[in-house]
């Protein structure tokens, strides 16, 4: 299975509202474990994410601080965070001074008083926290004390300099996948997206995106969730009715051959319900149901259509994101059908929350979503079960980075973690492939894109990791 990973942790309020929505719904169960990672259970609501720049003087230190919730609700997310970096600090080698300094952010004080510990206890670096309220909280007086954070939140609002955003962000996924679909020619980009945390998050990458790439604005939609809004808010965006009457008017005014009318004058064109069994298509296009008898006509009413196939015309666009998992995919999939959004003139693109069940999209085929190369964490996957004999969930992965770019900057032999060597343009040796630290608080990861080629089977790998030039945002 692709790897699943963190989306939406620890976001604001209205956030994690939707993300509890989505536990009932159960999407833990297909494996999307950094979709709910922080959102089951609201922490910190802090909003302290203004920007502040980082002390001219860095901490000395080689000690790593921990900000994890080892205790409450998210206890068992911040133990797996844990295991994977002492996995990483758990090797031979390292400086004398480099030692693991463990704090719990869910205990009396939270974020706050762990921070403050921390930084009494002559911590050089933070990894952690878990969240982006808890971040919020931490990262003022991190920095304050020189302090760099290497938070494992997807919130690309809390990156600073300073203060780096581990997880794999909605933003950069798009980024991956607007730079394939120039190459492969798409020029005009939409987005149909659930009015929700992870929506406006995928919105705001893709018009980041296409700014940086030199593209077009792209025209963005957002929907409340139900079958009604989805249809309507699509119909809208692929300007459905203005291309489903491009093709009536231009439908031919002669005769059906075979056809009469209730005259019997077979001159006249027949109306709706004297036409034989509509194609499935065309009646869905025109409203009516397949299953029930042609409504009446009133009085004196005309509807000449063509028992043809009716075939719309493009789109204003070449290509569309979707940002929907569970019951939503399905509605939104269904009214992609209904308005003739579909290849090869558009390319359908998706969050990488795709990766865990690829193999039921086959409705959408040669869809495309980023996500790391799975092959590339096996070696990984041993190590850790080896040493907890359980398989890593993938907020280990981000742990182990983490603690590895520690690691990494400590043996170079310099006096603490400078933000120089942090951000160092080779970047470092991730689970997943090479990251890459930027001054900013961003990371560059090495992404894949994925293709859904449908069958039941996994989608397949088109694009090798690549990593995003510095110069992007988003």
């Amino acid at each position: 299975m692709t790897r699943a990973y963190s989306l939406l942790s620890g976001l604001s309020r209205q956030g994690l509202a939707a993300n509890r929505a989505l536990c009932k719904t159960g999407v833990a169960a297909l494996g999307v474990t950094g979709l709910v990672l922080a959102g089951c259970a609201d922490q910190s609501t802090s909003t302290g994410s203004g920007s502040v720049q980082a002390p001219a003087q860095q901490a000395a230190s080689h000690k790593v601080g921990v900000l994890l919730p080892l205790s409450g609700t998210n206890a068992t997310l911040g133990r797996e965070l844990l295991a994977g970096a002492q996995l990483a600090l758990g090797g031979a080698g390292l400086p004398a001074d480099m030692q693991m300094d463990v704090h719990d952010t869910a205990a009396i004080g939270g974020a706050e008083q762990a921070t403050s510990a921390a930084i009494q206890a002559g911590d050089g670096i933070l990894l952690g926290p878990l969240t982006s309220g808890d971040t919020a909280v931490a990262a003022p007086a991190a920095q304050a004390a020189g302090i760099p954070v290497l938070a494992f939140t997807s919130d690309i609002g809390q990156g600073r300099p300073g203060v780096w955003v581990m997880g794999i962000t909605p933003e950069e996924q798009v980024q991956q996948l607007v730079a394939q679909a120039k190459r492969d020619g798409r020029q005009h980009f939409a987005a149909l997206l659930p009015d929700n945390a992870l929506g406006h998050a995928l919105g705001n990458g893709l018009i980041s995106a296409c700014r940086d790439q030199g593209l077009a604005a792209p025209s963005i939609a957002y929907h409340n969730g139900t079958a009604d809004s989805i249809s309507l808010t699509l119909r809208q965006l692929s300007n459905y009715d203005a291309r489903l009457a491009a093709v009536k008017q231009a439908m031919p005014t002669t005769p059906v051959p075979g056809a009469t009318t209730t005259s019997g004058n077979p001159s006249e064109v027949p109306t709706l319900t004297e036409l034989p069994q509509l194609p499935s298509s065309l009646a869905t296009a025109l409203g009516q149901n397949v299953n029930q008898p042609a409504p009446q006509p009133a009085a004196g009413a005309d509807a000449p259509v063509a028992a043809q196939q009716l075939t719309l015309g493009n789109p204003p666009f070449d290509a569309l994101l979707l940002g929907d998992i569970g019951l939503g995919l399905k509605n939104v999939l269904d009214a992609v059908a209904l308005t003739q959004v579909s290849m090869p003139y558009v390319r359908i693109m998706g969050p990488g929350l795709w990766a865990s069940f690829a193999s039921k999209l086959g409705a959408i085929k040669g869809a495309w979503y980023a996500a790391p190369d799975p092959t590339s964490r096996q070696a990984f996957v041993s190590r850790f079960m080896a040493r907890n004999h359980h398989m890593p969930k993938p907020l280990a992965d981000m742990s182990y980075d983490a603690a590895m770019a520690a690691v990494t900057v400590a043996r170079s032999g310099e006096p603490g973690f400078p933000v120089k060597a942090l951000t160092r343009p080779g970047g470092f040796a991730g689970v997943d492939g090479t990251f890459t630290l930027l001054p900013d608080g961003r990371v560059r990861r090495a992404l894949a894109v994925f293709e859904v080629i449908g069958n039941g089977s996994d989608a397949r790998m088109i694009s090798a990791p690549v990593q995003m030039r510095t110069g992007t945002s988003g």
